[in-house]
């Protein structure tokens, strides 16, 4: 029996949110979660202690192509998994690397059995095939693993959105039946296989999908194919599509959203997980995310802010920064800046999480969204508790 198992403590019931509990082999997770993303085995700029000690990050995300392009499944085995590799006590979630049929189109091409990349590194050959994804995250040891699936473009035709699917659809089945005979072979009870719902951004093809992967009666189900460029209103209908076939009993994870004030309308239509590298790759760009709204910190007017970044942020960044300084590090290119500004937006998006499950637990989440459609049409962003 997997030891990934899912309870829902408390339902919102104005909308189709909940807060749960997530249990895996590496620790509880509290739900709705937000998992930040350590595509290399390490979320850029913050060490182990950052994430888990300060932060309490709970579950992260790595990225499986990149980790089987570097430093390879073998060695990371033989170095005694993920979690030991990069000294991390908590739960792992490992991507099959489907997004990277959509991201490296131009080095790989795909076929019934899998995709063949030619990698981004040296240009070798690697064959991703249902069952050798699966193989790769259980040499990681990974809590969650994602079956392999086709991220195509948007936008498609329909035709092609429906060949696509139906592609995901058979790998789902092949990594699944695969998942189960090593699990039984092995008696590895550890981890749990997540199938991934396509179908581009028409509900016809999502629900199909969703429809046919019940049948796997799998440990929690992905949402995948969003954040390729679309409206948003048009992914949250995807997942609104998608979210009233899935089981309300498993973990249901939208892949790669979103922007903080979008998060709690995810959560709204019944999305438990979510992941994106937006706190991260933004807060390298100099983006900032605050209680009021997105700092753009090599602003000018910044020069002589001898404000913290959010005045309600108790991050270790805010409390011993100011905007100056951190201005000043960014303008220079120093390092210092990535980790503090990293740590920052990384807090901000688990601060906005724990908001949100606090208002499904005491029953105040259409509130909490009217604050948050509120202050977004004003510039801002999700409050905090």
């Amino acid at each position: 029996m997997s030891q990934v198992t899912f309870e829902v403590v408390a339902e919102c019931p104005h909308t189709r949110a909940r807060a749960g509990l997530l249990h895996t082999a590496h620790g509880t997770i509290e739900t709705p979660v937000f998992m930040p993303v350590g595509t290399q085995a390490t979320v850029k700029g913050l060490s182990e202690r950052d994430l888990n000690e300060d932060l309490g990050a709970r579950i992260i995300l790595a990225n499986t192509y990149h980790l089987y392009v570097r430093p390879g499944p073998d060695l990371i085995r033989k170095m005694g998994g993920l979690h030991r590799f990069m000294s991390w006590p908590n739960a792992i979630l490992t991507d099959s690397g489907g997004y990277q049929v959509f991201s490296l189109k131009g080095l790989r091409k795909i076929n019934e059995d899998g995709v063949v990349f030619q990698s981004h590194l040296n240009g070798d050959l690697l064959t991703f095939t249902p069952e050798s994804t699966v193989d790769a995250q259980l040499d990681f040891g990974s809590d969650i693993l994602m079956a392999l699936d086709e991220c195509p473009e948007y936008p498609v035709s329909h035709e092609y959105a429906r060949q696509s699917m139906h592609r995901t659809l058979r790998w789902a089945r092949q990594a699944n039946a695969h998942h189960a005979r090593r699990t039984r072979q092995e008696e590895r009870h550890g981890n749990g296989l997540f199938p991934i719902v396509q179908g581009s951004m028409y509900p016809d093809l999502r629900r199909e999908c969703a429809t046919e992967l019940l049948e796997l009666d799998a440990d929690g189900y992905a949402v995948g194919g969003l954040s390729l460029g679309e409206a948003r209103s048009l992914s949250l209908e995807m997942v609104e599509a998608t979210e009233e076939i899935l089981p309300r009993n498993r973990p249901r994870y939208a892949m790669g959203v979103g922007m903080p004030a979008e998060l709690p309308e995810y959560v709204a239509r019944g999305i438990d997980m979510m992941d994106c590298v937006l706190p991260s790759r933004n807060a390298r760009n100099g983006w900032l995310f605050t209680s009021q709204g997105n700092l753009v910190i090599k602003h000018a007017r910044y020069k002589d802010d001898e404000r913290p970044i959010d005045e309600k942020c108790q991050c270790y960044t805010c409390r011993r920064y100011s905007r100056a300084y951190l201005r000043h590090l960014f303008q220079c290119g120093e390092i210092l800046y990535a980790v503090l500004a990293t740590r920052h937006n990384i807090c901000r998006y688990l601060d906005t999480m724990k908001a949100i499950r606090h208002a499904i637990m005491s029953n105040s989440l259409p509130e909490y969204l009217r604050c948050v459609r509120a202050m977004s049409l004003e510039g801002g962003d999700a409050p905090s508790v």
